[in-house]
């Protein structure tokens, strides 16, 4: 376990959730819920249970709705708003860069807003060693997105955008899933990923995605970021109406 557990957290929820209309005409999608609770709410909960004390929210979309559901404190946990004025025309790489006043700071936790996940998830980055971590888990079937090779020595070697089932061919490396929540250390923060985002952001990369950015620092800089299996705890990334239905599947068994 680190040294020094992280304190603070960087939540990215500005985007516009285009694919789970109707619920996001009104709603922003962190505020989705599942079995009655908001994705958001159950990660502030989750982050406030591992000591975290205080969590800046990437916002932009329906920014007001989650400020009235969330406020300036959520239990234990101060929170402040970073508004990203260009939401519905970046991506979630340039998100992260309007909050990197925040991340300068110190150790953090960075999750997207869509990511409903157990406690678990939290501690389990907690127990690696490693001064940065990622949480993984096995790419199965029906899921797409982002995911990962990983090296004999349990780090993250490659990343590979858009990935579906017609992606797990027999004979190659087993694919892991990225499930959004990492854990990053002040240092690498500074002298890695807030340069990196100012570089991006200069050049006019304002649509690039988070797991670019990493791709990048893990491929070109040598960036060792340990990969963290999750194989048996709850945790699933809502983007559409079939993912919110699986979610509800998944935590049905019990409370979160």
């Amino acid at each position: 376990m680190p040294a020094n557990p992280p304190k603070n957290a960087v939540i990215l929820a500005a985007g516009v959730g285009s694919r789970l209309r109707p619920l996001t005409e009104l709603n922003p999608k962190p505020l989705v819920q599942v079995h009655g609770t908001p994705i958001l709410h159950n990660a502030l909960h989750n982050l406030g249970r591992v000591g975290v004390e205080q969590v800046t929210i990437v916002v932009g979309y329906r920014k007001e709705a989650i400020q009235d559901a969330c406020g300036s404190r959520f239990g234990g946990v101060a929170i402040k708003y970073v508004e990203s004025p260009v939401y519905d025309r970046t991506g979630s790489a340039y998100s992260l860069w309007q909050a990197r006043d925040a991340l300068a700071s110190g150790d953090h936790f960075l999750l997207e807003g869509d990511v409903f996940f157990e406690e678990n998830v939290l501690r389990q980055l907690l127990i690696s060693e490693a001064p940065d971590a990622a949480a993984v888990a096995p790419f199965p079937e029906l899921m797409q997105g982002s995911a990962v090779l990983l090296s004999d020595l349990g780090f993250i070697s490659e990343f590979r955008l858009k990935q579906t089932a017609r992606n797990l061919i027999a004979g190659d490396p087993p694919l892991y899933k990225t499930m959004n929540l990492l854990r990053l250390s002040a240092s690498t923060l500074r002298t890695e990923v807030i340069p990196a985002l100012d570089d991006m952001i200069k050049s006019g990369a304002i649509q690039a995605y988070t797991e670019e950015l990493l791709s990048f620092l893990v491929e070109t800089q040598g960036l060792l970021l340990a990969a963290v299996r999750c194989d048996d705890l709850r945790w699933y990334e809502i983007d559409d109406a079939e993912d919110l239905r699986t979610a509800e599947r998944i935590f049905a068994r019990a409370d979160v």
